[in-house]
């Protein structure tokens, strides 16, 4: 059975920086695809950042390019992402995902590419 557990989320300044880290346990969690997604309150859920199992591959959402930036240990079995600039609009439950994927290069920003699941963690961006 494949866990993810989110963590690093806090409240910050406009501005400040934050990293996530996920935790996944996994058998071969370097055949696993993986990625950030995100919720703000009143909204649906929205890609965040994407990464290839071989972490060649990297996809971002407009909204977080030049600012984010996902990355994964695959002998530590955890994901990253890093956050700087943040902005109020920032403000969300952050959510990891992963997925077996057969090929090393393939990334994807659809989380109906992704069968595994985080219980999430708090991001607060205050002004």
């Amino acid at each position: 059975q494949v866990q993810l557990v989110e963590s690093g989320g806090e409240l910050v300044q406009t501005g400040g920086s934050l990293r996530l880290s996920c935790s996944v346990s996994a058998r071969s969690f370097g055949n696993y695809r993986t990625a950030w997604f995100r919720q703000a309150p009143g909204k649906e859920r929205e890609s965040v950042a994407a990464i290839s199992r071989n972490g060649e591959k990297i996809l971002y959402a407009d909204s977080v390019k030049g600012r984010f930036t996902i990355s994964r240990d695959n002998a530590k079995n955890t994901i990253f992402l890093q956050m700087n600039s943040l902005k109020p609009e920032d403000t969300a439950v952050y959510y990891c995902a992963a997925d077996y994927s057969i090929s090393g290069a393939y990334v994807s920003l659809d989380e109906s590419m992704y069968l595994h699941w985080g219980q999430g963690t708090q991001v607060t961006v205050s002004s």
